[in-house]
């Protein structure tokens, strides 16, 4: 059974040096064990997520560059004749897919590769191009203590979101810079056709008081108070939470959008066997318990039961999501995002 399993594995990355071949690196293959790893994770998470890496691979530097998913494919991108990054590690599957578009992921199978999810890893070949760790979801955050001090109701799912009495009281992020701002636009064109889904955003854009380039941040601004209502992603809310915030978290009933934080390995001259190692370590047993320790669905299977805070059935709150439709329209659906609403974005 799914049931931590982080779905969000949708991706995972890598590609072994040379044609694909499957051929498992040595942890001292190479002399200079130093590698650089982009990564959407959240910063808090980084270290803790790393401890285990670094207790196994002491010798093995590691230079974490962190950005938003957005930044991390347009920087990839932009690096194509000359790339500095030689895995991606825990950024949306739908920007993974981006640059295998553009040839710039190459195929490797990590080690226990057979024991991830099939929904949640690339299958267009004999080595995957992207394997996920685990899937994270659209929720919605809300201030308690603002909304009783308005004297409004709680919204609860997406159709709420448009009542007028939310007027200035909503943030979520920015699509082209967040991945969780793309996850939930891709999820409402999906679950209720374009048409209806841009007149939907048109109207929830009313109600809009900013678009964060974070997809973490309206979570956060919605415990402050800034926001009091934040279209986010079930972890930061739930963390937050959980540490005595006045909020509640929701996960719309329409179903949520998601993507799988997902790894890659980097198409370049030079791939290092350390890189390698640490697609094999992104996807091991202990790395998964400690993705289980935030999200309630893991591309592994796990004997564990989802964060408090999560659907006790976290598989079942999530739409049917196509992420070759996603990825393929993604371009145009941007534009036609930013056209229309991207003037609310807050500055950097």
């Amino acid at each position: 059974m799914i049931n931590k399993k982080i779905i969000g594995s949708l991706l995972f990355a890598g590609l072994l040096v040379g044609c694909g071949s499957s051929e498992k690196p040595s942890a001292a293959g190479n002399k200079n064990k130093e590698i650089t790893v982009y990564t959407a994770l959240e910063n808090e998470q980084i270290p803790e997520y790393l401890a285990s890496f670094k207790k196994q691979y002491p010798d093995i530097k590691l230079n974490i560059v962190r950005e938003s998913t957005g930044v991390i494919v347009s920087r990839v991108l932009a690096e194509k004749n000359n790339p500095q990054a030689d895995v991606i590690w825990g950024t949306a599957a739908t920007g993974l897919l981006v640059l295998d578009e553009a040839n710039l992921l190459k195929a490797y199978s990590p080690k226990g590769i057979e024991k991830i999810n099939t929904k949640f890893k690339d299958n267009s070949g004999k080595d995957p191009k992207w394997v996920g760790n685990n899937a994270w979801m659209t929720a919605i955050s809300v201030n308690t203590i603002e909304m009783k001090k308005l004297g409004i109701e709680e919204p609860k799912n997406f159709a709420d979101l448009l009542k007028p009495e939310y007027r200035g009281l909503i943030s979520m992020p920015n699509p082209a810079s967040s991945g969780t701002g793309f996850l939930t636009v891709s999820a409402l064109v999906q679950l209720l056709g374009e048409e209806q889904a841009w007149q939907y955003m048109a109207d929830l854009d009313k109600n809009m008081g900013v678009y964060t380039h974070s997809g973490s941040k309206p979570a956060k601004t919605a415990a402050s108070g800034e926001y009091p209502i934040g279209i986010s992603y079930g972890y930061p809310g739930i963390k937050i939470k959980n540490e005595g915030a006045p909020i509640n978290v929701y996960f719309p009933s329409e179903g949520s959008g998601w993507d799988s934080e997902a790894n890659a390995l980097i198409n370049k001259k030079d791939i290092k066997d350390e890189a390698k190692i640490f697609l094999d370590w992104a996807i091991s047993e202990e790395a998964m318990a400690m993705y289980a320790k935030s999200y309630a669905i893991v591309s592994r299977e796990m004997d564990v039961k989802p964060p408090k805070g999560f659907p006790e059935n976290p598989i079942s709150q999530l739409i049917a999501n196509d992420f070759s439709w996603a990825a393929a329209n993604k371009e145009r659906v941007l534009s036609t995002w930013e056209a229309k609403f991207g003037s609310k974005t807050e500055k950097n």
